[in-house]
């Protein structure tokens, strides 16, 4: 009996067709759970990396505007000071929301998306290492099954079977255990990544509000300083 056996890889295998390939529909579908594992953390990734360069963008423009602002201030209008206090602490809170979000999120998921090249490695030797042992199969079972048999190139073939069954084995009991356990765990990987994300913007949007509040209160201060300058534009429909 040549087939390996369901106790030691934890599943059945077939042979189907005229080639008389060894199947194994279990583990097809964890290597097809593992490409859309890699694939949907792979676009997380991608999205990830845009969320932070838009907010390095947000960073870059909420600075400049307010720079702008200080510049055309007069020194007699009111809280000219305020205005740039506002625009340095603003950036701050940008800078350490960015961090962050790279330290808690981006370098996780990094680390995550590193496990995937290593295990499609083991995943193709398997594959190339599943043909060696059906190649030596094949060629142990037409030795057995021929009229005039020569048990010293039989007992080589068993040799050279046991050997290639042997070096499948290495790799496929491994990723038979790997490929769940790695596809069960995305779960909790998403939650910890989302819960980190929206849990520093909740923070970042609270504490950017009071600085919009303050530059608030500022330019209405400013309005009463000069009270009788209001802003009108001319020809506008009343």
């Amino acid at each position: 009996n040549w087939s390996l056996g369901p106790k030691r890889l934890g599943t059945v295998l077939q042979k189907l067709g005229k080639a008389d390939e060894t199947k194994d529909e279990q583990f097809e579908e964890y290597v097809q759970n593992f490409k859309r594992q890699e694939a949907e953390g792979t676009r997380l990734q991608r999205e990830l990396r845009g969320y932070l360069a838009a907010i390095k963008g947000m960073q870059e423009a909420s600075m400049k505007l307010t720079e702008s602002l200080h510049e055309v201030y007069e020194p007699d209008w009111y809280g000219r000071e305020d205005v740039k206090m506002v625009g340095e602490k603003c950036d701050v809170l940008w800078e350490d929301f960015h961090q962050k979000l790279v330290d808690g999120s981006l370098l996780t998921l990094d680390t995550y998306l590193g496990q995937f090249p290593d295990i499609k490695n083991r995943i193709a030797k398997r594959s190339r290492k599943l043909v060696d042992y059906d190649s030596a199969r094949h060629h142990l079972e037409a030795l057995q099954s021929s009229k005039r048999k020569d048990e010293s190139r039989i007992s080589k073939a068993e040799e050279e079977f046991q050997k290639a069954q042997k070096v499948f084995e290495e790799f496929n009991v491994d990723l038979q255990e790997e490929l769940p356990s790695l596809w069960s765990r995305r779960v909790g990987f998403y939650v910890n990544t989302f819960k980190n994300v929206s849990s520093l913007e909740a923070k970042f949007h609270k504490e950017i509000a009071v600085l919009c509040h303050k530059l608030y209160e500022v330019m209405t201060k400013l309005g009463d300083q000069h009270a009788d300058k209001a802003f009108t534009i001319q020809g506008a429909p009343r």
